[in-house]
């Protein structure tokens, strides 16, 4: 699948969605949120999909929304910014559940909507050039697709609230101390680092990693008690799979596991 704005990539069950308006620094235009919607849809039913990496080209992952032209769509200066409030690029899949796991690859702005879109993300990494905000603020307006919320579960509060109300940046160093992300590296490994923890992660049984991710991601609005009922459930549906089997008797046969997602 490709188009003019955003291409996806398909190999060894992982795919890769990049998005692709460089010179315009990947801002998220009508277009691109319609093809990464398709790419998406595609992740959530394709089985031979495992993982998921979202990247962007030219040396960005993405500014954030496309506002001059949100801008051109008005009557008039003033509904531009009641455009933007109303409508959120994020607004359309920052709900859509995503049951297989998902890397974000980041380089250069990660701002706005291209923030948010990290933070859906399970696992992020960036290069040292890589630049983190929510500046909405600044426009009068704040993010409306999930951004404070969910920058509010994954990184310290006063660092996440100094953010959302400044809408000044963090760098990379500051991104990885507070755990926005797990790695930096070199710009030229940041696509091949990716792949690799895909691919790791792609090697496991498919349905053992799906109801993990669910069980790590209710954690975080569950009680200790209800979050260990859920894993506990999950954990006999899943040990009562083929690949359940498969791996300890990989294991004792001293070979590699064949994962079938079934």
């Amino acid at each position: 699948m490709s188009s003019d704005t955003l291409r996806c990539d398909l190999a060894d069950h992982v795919a890769v969605i990049t998005l692709n308006r460089p010179d315009k620094r990947n801002a998220m235009n009508r277009e691109l949120m319609g093809a990464m919607m398709e790419a998406l849809q595609r992740v959530r039913q394709d089985a031979e999909i495992r993982a998921a990496i979202i990247t962007g080209a030219g040396g960005t992952f993405s500014a954030g929304a496309d506002l001059k032209e949100r801008a051109a769509g008005g009557q008039a200066a003033d509904l531009a910014v009641a455009s933007v409030i109303e409508a959120n690029p994020m607004d359309r899949f920052s709900t859509m559940p995503i049951e297989k796991p998902l890397i974000a690859a980041i380089d250069g702005y990660c701002l706005a909507a291209g923030m948010e879109l990290a933070l859906v993300c399970d696992i992020r990494i960036c290069t040292p050039r890589a630049r983190f905000g929510l500046p909405e603020i600044i426009r009068g307006f704040f993010p409306g697709g999930g951004g404070p919320q969910r920058l509010m579960r994954a990184i310290p509060q006063s660092i996440a609230m100094e953010m959302i109300l400044t809408g000044d940046p963090i760098d990379a160093p500051t991104a990885l101390q507070s755990g926005l992300v797990s790695r930096v590296v070199p710009e030229d490994e940041l696509l091949s680092t990716a792949c690799q923890i895909a691919s790791r992660i792609a090697g496991h049984a498919p349905l053992a990693v799906r109801a993990v991710k669910e069980v790590a991601r209710a954690a975080l609005d569950e009680t200790l008690d209800q979050s260990l009922r859920l894993g506990g459930t999950l954990r006999w549906i899943v040990g009562q799979t083929e690949d359940a089997k498969e791996g300890p008797r990989a294991f004792a046969e001293k070979r590699e596991a064949e994962y079938k997602g079934r």
